[in-house]
């Protein structure tokens, strides 16, 4: 194991993170196969032993951004257990109609009492926007003015109806609803949030539909899309954007709102995919662009990724806080889990590995030009 630990040690240098060191971002091991196993298994074998508790860190969330920040990953070899799945990915469509609802059963029907304590009363499951005028002080105030980001981008007004593909537990649409006027239908592949977001909206007009985006053919004045695409896969970007082109009224505007991974990629991060979201693949600038050629104008491009770190950071506050609740029903090493997956992308964004888009999307172009706002 010498050996194991000499070469993990030679990888961390010039990051500022040690091995059993005093400071917060420093590893704490317990137990000495952790250097061959992470150097054997790459990401999954950093994760699982986390879960497994072979190691800690004080400050995992300031591990990742050094780790990151500093692209000690890129010194390690590349993780076989990606490769796999990258030629996988190439063979099958692993985001194909028949598997749409396998991230609803694994993630999102993990239990709405998880996600209630976590997200707050907003239930937003996306970055809050911290950086609108005045800053917002806490999550709810960043999530309700990132729901009025959206609905001044899309221009909603009264009587206009709106889809949302992936309308998570509904409150977003409620929000449109009760303060602009619109009609809506929200498309959902989780029976728990389908419950969840029927019953919050009950009395509105609104339509919530546990269905598959590719199952929608009527036209709608305006379509927005949060946290979605990171489910499509890169096989389906294209199939994406010509469902919402079809869907959408001529003169009407798209809203995407999706993470951005700074490469273009085609499998899943080994850990993420096996633990959190089965079969996610975050777009590139690239791939989206791609996907939307000939089909869309880009009226706006706007990039707020820094605010997804305070975003994940308040999720984590929340699920600890709430912990002594929760434990009655998930264990230690969920809890492991679940700790390991905020804090881990709380780093990821923080050390800009990451990116937040919100894209405004036009069928013809905007008379006049497109007003950006901010």
């Amino acid at each position: 194991m010498k050996k194991e630990k000499q070469i993990f040690e030679s990888l961390l240098e010039g990051s500022g993170v040690s091995i059993n060191g005093n400071n917060p971002e420093d590893l704490q091991v317990h137990n000495e196969n952790f250097y061959r196993r992470v150097l054997s298994q790459g990401s999954l074998g950093l994760g699982e032993s986390y879960m497994d508790g072979w190691w800690d860190c004080q400050s995992l969330d300031d591990f990742f951004y050094l780790i990151l920040r500093y692209r000690i990953d890129e010194k390690v070899k590349e993780d076989w257990i990606l490769i796999v799945h990258a030629l996988i990915s190439k063979i099958f469509n692993l985001q194909s109609h028949s598997r749409a609802f396998i991230v609803g059963e694994k993630h999102y029907d993990t239990g709405n009492d998880l996600f209630v304590s976590m997200l707050g009363r907003t239930m937003g499951y996306s970055c809050g926007y911290w950086s609108s005028n005045p800053k917002a002080l806490n999550l709810d105030e960043a999530q309700e003015a990132k729901f009025d980001l959206i609905c001044r981008k899309l221009g909603l007004k009264s009587g206009m109806r709106i889809l949302d593909i992936g309308c998570g537990w509904g409150t977003f649409i409620k929000y449109a609803t009760e303060n602009y006027g619109v009609k809506a239908v929200g498309l959902t592949v989780s029976k728990e949030q389908e419950h969840f977001a029927r019953e919050l909206c009950y009395g509105l007009p609104v339509e919530i539909r546990l269905k598959d985006y590719r199952d929608v053919n009527e036209k709608f004045d305006c379509i927005v899309s949060v946290g979605m695409m990171e489910h499509v896969g890169y096989k389906n970007y294209r199939t994406y954007m010509e469902v919402a082109n079809k869907n959408l009224k001529e003169g009407g505007l798209f809203l995407l709102h999706t993470i951005g991974s700074l490469k273009s990629i085609t499998a899943t991060e080994s850990w993420i995919g096996k633990y959190i979201f089965p079969n996610g693949q975050l777009p590139s600038i690239k791939q989206i662009g791609e996907s939307i050629e000939g089909l869309f104008i880009m009226e706006d491009w706007h990039n707020f990724g820094p605010d997804y770190d305070k975003t994940l950071m308040a999720w984590y506050e929340n699920f600890k806080k709430s912990w002594p609740e929760l434990k009655e029903k998930y264990s230690e090493r969920f809890y492991r889990m679940w700790e390991y997956y905020l804090l881990s992308c709380a780093g990821s964004f923080r050390a800009r590995n990451n990116q937040l888009w919100q894209i405004v999307l036009s069928k013809n172009g905007v008379s006049g030009g497109y007003n950006t706002i901010r």
